[in-house]
């Protein structure tokens, strides 16, 4: 049975992009951070994207022609390429990425009923698309990658209406002070 993950950069205040739309400020250039994401990341089988998280990641599909790419952009690269993608938009024309399927609408208990068939895990990426997910109780656990910054506002990692009970599994702090932690999701 595959675990739903919500997995992603977020601000100590709680953001997950600031007020200018960027997350630059995440850390994600960090070799060792970079390379324990992509470890991470291996037992993912399927990303789930909504449009905007989807058209931000694609990137990782040219990553590997990139012949000054440094290693740890490589692997994670290698990493996003092998899992299957799905992006739920209502505006997409059609996926621009190689095991990428298109779903018009998001259903959570299809989605919660296909994950549990699964033999590795699925991580639904995005704060937007992530609520949904939070909202209908189906996210297993939550991996948020805390950044050393506050940003002051923009688009939130958590939705403003959601109350959780989480359990504290795992943890792991990086020299530029990013904190890594792995929660379950208690229901």
């Amino acid at each position: 049975m595959g675990r739903l993950i919500y997995s992603m950069f977020t601000s100590l205040d709680g953001y997950a992009a600031d007020a200018s739309g960027s997350s630059d400020w995440g850390g994600a250039l960090d070799p060792r951070l970079h390379d324990f994401i992509a470890e991470q990341s291996r037992p993912v089988g399927t990303y789930l994207y909504g449009r905007r998280m989807y058209e931000t990641m694609s990137f990782w599909e040219t990553a590997l022609d990139e012949p000054d790419a440094p290693p740890f952009v490589r692997t994670y690269a290698e990493v996003w390429q092998a899992a299957d993608k799905v992006v739920y938009s209502t505006t997409l024309a059609e996926p621009t990425t190689a095991r990428t399927r298109l779903e018009r609408a998001f259903d959570p208990g299809a989605v919660r009923a296909w994950v549990d068939g699964l033999d590795h895990d699925v991580t639904v990426d995005g704060p937007t698309l992530a609520a949904h997910a939070l909202r209908a109780g189906i996210v297993d656990e939550v991996q948020p990658y805390v950044a050393p910054v506050a940003v002051g506002g923009g688009l939130r990692f958590w939705p403003d209406d959601l109350a959780l009970d989480l359990e504290l599994r795992e943890q792991r702090a990086f020299g530029n002070g990013t904190l890594w932690l792995r929660y379950a999701v208690r229901r």
